[in-house]
């Protein structure tokens, strides 16, 4: 809903007013809005607002209540009710109409710097502590919100937009060559902590960061392993279910005019569902819109089809990004596609394109991410517990799934039981052939401890805490994309992973159940009782077999890329049909490009 950007001179030196306007002013595509700020002599916050409803009151950024203590936030509090209750038992009034932002002021009042621990939403904010003299920023829990900084002798800067920071002019351009060469083996950072640049750090997912002459990170929130919610009747799960995805979409929605990202598959139908009911239950007009891609012509593509039933069922309107008629790397030589760092997508003009779409029609957006790692149970969970010899438990979770669904479970028995037996076994984790020196030495990393192992669902828990969530929020963030439209991600609420994480993995979990069950009535047959499928294709193979892309393969590398790449040793790409040599092989030219914008700043 904004942009952030705040500079903090430790040694007491004065804010540079005409600085904090220019780096605020950087952060106009994140807020069109309205840009502030508030200087407090060696501290200055400056913050670009975007709002997503023409219902809400405008408000003005960076805010105090008392003169002393400021914020600067880029937040969404959802269950405002329940936390200005608690705010009002702790003496907080007058909280009704308070806005989000002050919400996080009060609650930091009462808590201090515990105050995270009693949010809900997305939100990366800053908060100047006047009478400490500290500052205290924090990340959501899942980390939705992005948060860079970067420190340096006596100063620290930091913004909700990597580029913001970067125009501080004590900043350095130098590239971390660890972070460059992640890319190149896995298409991203693999260090939660790490940019591509050495002096710019990202605040991870649920950590804060506090300091008085110097910042330190650390990790506020785990997710939980030790919840276990058990009912007597089955009806009691599905309805706990629908009633806390209700409130998550309520939650985000905020405005009557909003869109869903929404291909054929049961999670984004699963959201545009419960968007349309949330809006229905309120009699003032609304405009609930999805939109879809598709391919029509390069490869089989069954999206159109059930994601048009849905939209027919839901009686909304829906709007098709056609792939077919984009080519490799599309627009990426212009500065709408630029980024800060380097992006694995040759179809980002799809991507921008598509949200652009959205935009056009309101501010708020909804995706279907998180239920497939919400409800993930791996391939040998029924092996498990037969090689545990709990063959009564086994019969007793497939009757219940029956029971529910009125049929057996589907199990694509051939693969799993490759898997099983071992024959199917993953690639070795290998680094390109092209790699230098500089990209394949790379030194072993400062990494926190492995993540708590989950008692029921281990796999589901690794997913849903992986360093890869955040790095895919980022791209749709508006301080990235330049398109003023802000996404959210209702399966990411806190509220509803908690509960997956604690109910019977069977029948629950299993074939997506507890979903498809809260869905009787809501989507279509077709649609609801669809299977988990993977494509069969990819667009992007059946691009690289067409005669007008050969130049792919022949691109002049700028002198920067030869750092990381003997570009002499990296395969043709055109005419490949493996699809995981074609991603990889692709990555010299996509960094190209970035280095390549990098020279003409």
């Amino acid at each position: 809903m904004s942009g952030i950007v705040g500079i903090v001179n430790w040694d007491g030196t004065l804010v540079d007013p005409r600085l904090l306007s220019r780096l605020t002013d950087a952060l106009k595509n994140a807020g069109p809005d309205g840009q502030h700020v508030w200087l407090g002599g060696p501290v200055g916050f400056g913050h670009a607002s975007l709002r997503t409803s023409r219902d809400a009151a405008p408000e003005t950024q960076p805010l105090s209540l008392d003169g002393r203590t400021w914020i600067t936030a880029d937040a969404r509090v959802d269950g405002r009710a329940d936390l200005v209750r608690e705010l009002t038992v702790h003496g907080c009034d007058g909280l009704r109409d308070a806005t989000d932002t002050a919400l996080i002021l009060h609650a930091y009042r009462v808590w201090g710097e515990s105050c995270v621990r009693n949010l809900l939403g997305d939100f990366a904010f800053a908060i100047w502590d006047g009478e400490r003299r500290r500052l205290f920023c924090a990340r959501d829990h899942f980390g939705v919100k992005p948060l860079f900084y970067a420190e340096g002798a006596g100063f620290l800067v930091f913004s909700s937009s990597l580029n913001c920071v970067r125009l501080h002019p004590r900043v350095s351009s130098a590239l971390d060559d660890q972070a460059i060469a992640d890319f190149l083996r896995v298409g991203s950072i693999e260090e939660p902590t790490r940019t591509c640049f050495a002096g710019i750090r990202r605040l991870p997912a649920a950590h804060d960061l506090i300091g008085e002459t110097r910042v330190r990170a650390k990790r506020y929130w785990t997710l939980p392993v030790d919840g276990e919610v058990r009912y007597r009747r089955s009806t009691e799960y599905v309805e706990h279910f629908t009633g806390l995805l209700t409130r998550a979409v309520a939650d985000r929605l905020r405005s009557r005019s909003a869109g869903v990202l929404m291909s054929g598959g049961l999670d984004s139908t699963t959201i545009a569902a419960t968007a349309k009911r949330c809006l229905a239950d309120d009699p003032r007009p609304f405009d609930l819109r999805a939109y879809t891609t598709v391919c029509d012509r390069l490869v089989a593509d069954p999206e159109r089809r059930y994601a048009q039933l849905t939209a027919d069922a839901l009686a909304i309107p829906i709007h098709y990004r056609v792939v077919d008629d984009y080519q490799m790397f599309e627009r990426w030589d212009k500065a709408e596609l630029r980024r800060a760092e380097p992006e694995a997508d040759p179809l980002l003009a799809v991507h921008v394109d598509q949200l652009s779409d959205a935009a056009a029609n309101g501010r708020v957006l909804l995706t279907g991410h998180g239920a497939d790692p919400a409800v993930r149970i791996p391939a040998r969970y029924a092996l498990d517990l037969v090689k545990h010899g709990e063959l009564g438990r086994l019969s007793a979770e497939v009757g219940r799934y029956i029971m529910q669904c009125r049929r057996l479970p589907r199990v694509r028995i051939g693969t799993h039981a490759r898997r099983w037996l071992g024959f199917a076994k993953p690639a070795a984790d290998r680094p390109p052939s092209w790699l230098n020196a500089t990209a394949r030495s790379r030194p072993a990393s400062a990494t926190e401890a492995p993540p708590e192992i989950h008692p029921t669902r281990p796999h589901a828990y690794e997913l849903l805490t992986s360093a890869d969530w955040p790095a895919i929020f980022e791209t749709y963030d508006p301080g990235v994309t330049g398109v003023p439209v802000e996404v959210r991600h209702p399966f990411f609420d806190r509220r509803v992973v908690e509960y997956l994480l604690a109910i019977p993995p069977m029948p629950w979990s299993f074939d997506k159940t507890i979903v498809r069950l809260a869905m009787r009535g809501a989507l279509p047959e077709p649609v609801r009782r669809r299977p988990k499928t993977v494509a069969a294709s990819d667009p992007i193979v059946a691009l690289l077999q067409t005669a007008d892309v050969r130049w792919v393969d022949h691109f002049e590398a700028v002198p920067a890329l030869h750092r990381y790449v003997d570009r002499e040793r990296v395969p043709r790409v055109c005419g490949e049909t493996d699809q995981n040599a074609i991603w990889t092989n692709v990555r010299p030219l996509c960094l190209n490009y970035w280095l390549k914008a990098q020279d003409a700043l």
